[in-house]
Formats: structure tokens, sequence, C-alpha cells
């Protein structure tokens, strides 16, 4: 199987977006995978037509009290499966701290559930903190994908993360895989293409080939709780994803 995690230490740039519209590629290719929104804002659940009121029926749940997976899974608006967040993960460092057992949770909860046998991808989106929960989809994960939006903050940031993701090594005692994803890329900025250029020439190979335009289409979805697939499916935005899932999958970083 292989576990998708959505991460970059900024918000802004693509994370949710990413998250939203690869799930929706996988989907149309019959590999419908399952869904995971780690972040409180629960932007993911939202725009999938999914607002749990109760926090009991959300991931919450497996912090609190280890609620199997399989227990939490919703359908959404879009044919797929998705175990939705809630406002209350935001306080999850604080009750429960960063303790081994706690950082694990979710990939124990996968891998004991045998979650994915059915050989379905899983993608799981982050909030921008590297706390329980980012380090959660991280020690998941078989591989993180970093958005970068074509501007310089962005590319600190990435840079911060690459620096967190070697520190975790040492504790995971392999590299996490990970792709570097350009997003709101327009061609007619030269900020664009100097971030770009910084990238390929940090990053090199791990950088996406595939770049996600400046797009209305990607921007309005969310509004509709649509998939850019599902408002707009001739979009640039649409094309992009399709592109990228075909790299991803072309270069086995997706299984």
């Amino acid at each position: 199987m292989s576990i998708i995690t959505i991460f970059n230490q900024k918000g802004g740039v693509g994370k949710t977006t990413t998250a939203v519209n690869l799930s929706a590629a996988l989907a149309h290719r019959a590999r419908n995978p399952y869904c995971i929104d780690l972040d409180p804002q629960a932007q993911f659940s939202a725009i999938s037509g999914v607002r749990a009121a109760d926090g009991d029926a959300t991931v919450l749940s497996l912090f609190q009290r280890n609620r199997p997976l399989r227990e939490l899974i919703v359908s959404t608006n879009n044919g797929g499966s998705i175990i939705p967040a809630h406002l209350e993960l935001a306080k999850v460092d604080t009750l429960f701290g960063k303790g081994y057992n706690i950082v694990n949770r979710l990939n124990a909860a996968l891998r004991a559930e045998q979650f994915a046998d059915a050989g379905w991808p899983v993608v799981i989106d982050c909030s921008p903190l590297i706390g329980v929960l980012a380090l959660n989809a991280i020690f998941a994960c078989d591989g993180v994908i970093i958005p970068v939006s074509a501007d310089h903050l962005s590319a600190r940031a990435a840079l911060q993360t690459e620096k967190a993701l070697n520190a975790l090594e040492v504790v995971l005692k392999h590299r996490v895989p990970r792709r570097y994803l350009m997003t709101r890329f327009d061609t007619r900025r030269r900020m664009a293409w100097e971030v770009h250029r910084m990238l390929e020439e940090k990053f090199g190979a791990e950088v996406c080939r595939t770049r996600i335009a400046e797009n209305v289409s990607l921007a309005e979805s969310p509004a509709h709780n649509m998939t850019v697939f599902q408002h707009a499916p001739n979009s640039r935005g649409a094309q992009d994803y399709e592109a990228l899932l075909d790299e991803l999958l072309a270069d086995g970083f997706i299984r």
C-alpha cells in the first residue's frame, strides 16, 4: 500500500487543495483512496461534504480512546471515503504530550488493521505545525508530498520542512521519501521561476516535474464543497492533478 502525507510548515501553499484533488484523481482511476483529515480546521472534511458535530465520530477518538479506524470512515460527496477531523484536534498536543506511543498512534492503527489490504492508497492532510498530528502523519506514511507555492516564504518553509524530516530519520531509522510540488505556478512571473530553480538546485529529482498552475477553478471549487474534477473537469487544474498522479505512479511514489 501507499500512505501519502501532504505537509509543509506553512499555511496557504495548497496542502488541502492537493490532498483533495490528488485523492479525486486516484478515485477517477478506480483506486479509491482512504482519506484522513488530521488538520483541526477540517477543511478537507468540509470540502468532502462531511461536518462532524461530535468529535468522537472523527479521528480525534483515535487519540482519545484508540478507537479503530474502520469505525470512523465516512462516505464523501464524491463517492470516496474519509476519516474526518474536528476542531478539538487542536488540543491533542496539550492533552497527550509527544511521547513515542502517541506520535506513533496512527501508524500502529493503520498497520494493525491492515487498513489498505485492498491495495487502495491512503492520503493524509495535515496542519502546518510540527506537533503530534503532523508527527503521526509522518510516522505513518510511505512518502511525503510538500506543496510549495511560487513565493520565497513558501520555499523557506520547504527548507525548514526538509530539516525537520531529516531530524526525524534518527527515530524512524530510514529516510522518508519526499516530493516537492510547486503550486500556484504562474509562468509569467519571474519569482515563480526563481523559486522553481532554487528548489531544483536544493532538492534535484525530488522536485515534481508537474507544476500546479494558478487556476481559477482550483480556487473556486472549495467554495462549492467540490473537487476540481466535480467543479470544472476540463480545467487546467484538473489536468494538472491528473498529470501529477501520472508522474507519481510512473515513478513508483504511489503504488
